[in-house]
């Protein structure tokens, strides 16, 4: 009996050490998907670009002479013909003095050799008087008159040298250091740089692109792969170099018809309102050209995408239920989504939650809605620049 109860122990035994053995099934992770479906996207195209004045000018000196004072605050908001400076008058009043002097002594001669003409007129029909000394007077006369039409010029361009001397703004904008100070000689000849002056609303947004990006845009969108707008407009929009965005957006307004030799590239602009001078000239942003949508294209939302040195990954579910990482080539982001450019095809079930947990192989289970999909994203809305 004992040998029977020791055998049947044993295999007890060994019954119970299989059993802690064999692992425990693992259990599929609760996730939430999106499924893929192609869809009209914008077709966005991010450069780099540099902010510019819609104008600027340079203020300089218009007359010799030294600068009596500064009469602006620097870094404000100038109008139009607005006092800048004033450069020490006197020297070119006296010229203007000298000169209105001269045009008076002028019109008194001629004044003079005009009655000298008509006092010899009868003379010459009494033959009083040759006709040789009426031709003479009548010279003299005119010879006069010429004279002062002379130093009447001669006074106006003293005038304007007088006026010179209180430096004016060109044109109305932000003002900015003053390139000279009080007591300094500035220079007409050398035409002395005393101030600029910039307008900054709007402004410009300059950015280059590729000369082959741009033949490839323009037989897409002539073979209908991309649509404009009824309007014909390509929207921009700005990020700035912390990561917010520019919240009004421009619209190009000028496209080079030729390549740079040097670069290879064409040269676009867009013009942006600038109400509160957000945007400072020479500041470098990166641009979001919308130029029209695609067809047929794919987003995923931002939160499933994990980024790489070559571009982004993504988890999806495979035919056995299973997480799968697929690398996928990004293009722009819009909306909170990232538009694919390559990787991932119509149908496919990308996991959005716990990707924390999940690893490559690790069944998962789909807790929301099956016929879930992923939002298209939008172009911006095309927003009227004179509403802004």
């Amino acid at each position: 009996m004992k040998p029977i109860l020791a055998g049947l122990a044993a295999c007890l035994l060994l019954s119970a050490c299989s059993a802690a053995d064999a692992p425990a099934e693992q259990q599929p992770i609760p996730v939430k998907t999106v499924t893929v479906a192609s869809a009209a996207v914008p077709n966005v195209i991010e450069l780099p670009g540099r902010v510019e004045p819609v104008r600027a000018a340079e203020v300089r000196a218009r007359v010799t002479g030294i600068v009596q004072e500064r009469l602006y605050e620097e870094g404000t908001d100038v109008r139009a013909g607005q006092p800048l400076f004033r450069i020490d008058p006197r020297e070119l009043r006296a010229s203007y003095a000298q000169t209105q002097a001269a045009l008076a002594s002028a019109q008194a001669t001629a004044a003079n050799a005009k009655a000298v003409v008509e006092r010899y007129r009868p003379l010459v029909d009494e033959n009083a008087i040759s006709g040789q000394e009426y031709d003479a007077a009548l010279a003299a006369s005119r010879e006069a008159e010429a004279n002062v039409a002379q130093i009447r010029a001669q006074l106006e361009s003293a005038s304007l040298q007088l006026g010179y001397t209180t430096v004016r703004a060109p044109i109305a904008g932000r003002a900015g250091r003053a390139q000279i100070t009080e007591g300094a000689l500035v220079s007409q000849p050398e035409g002395t740089l005393m101030t600029r002056i910039e307008q900054i609303s709007p402004v410009y947004v300059s950015f280059a692109q590729a000369a082959s990006e741009v033949l490839r845009l323009r037989r897409a969108i002539a073979a209908g792969e991309i649509d404009l707008d009824e309007n014909d407009r390509v929207e921009v929009r700005l990020t700035f170099s912390d990561g917010t965005e520019y919240p009004i957006p421009g619209y190009i307004d000028f496209l080079a018809f030729s390549v740079d030799q040097q670069t290879g590239t064409v040269e676009l602009r867009a013009e942006f309102p600038n109400p509160q001078r957000l945007l400072l000239p020479g500041e470098f942003v990166r641009a979001q050209i919308y130029a029209g949508e695609i067809q047929d294209g794919l987003t995923v939302p931002q939160r499933a995408v994990s980024l790489t040195e070559e571009g982004g990954t993504v988890f999806v579910v495979d035919s056995e239920g299973l997480a799968a990482i697929r690398p996928i080539q990004l293009g722009a982001m819009v909306d909170g989504n990232w538009i694919v450019e390559g990787g991932l095809r119509p149908g496919d079930v990308v996991i959005t939650s716990n990707l924390q947990k999940i690893r490559p192989g690790v069944p998962v289970k789909v807790s929301n809605t099956p016929t879930g999909q992923n939002k298209p994203a939008k172009a911006p809305a095309q927003t009227d620049r004179g509403a802004q």
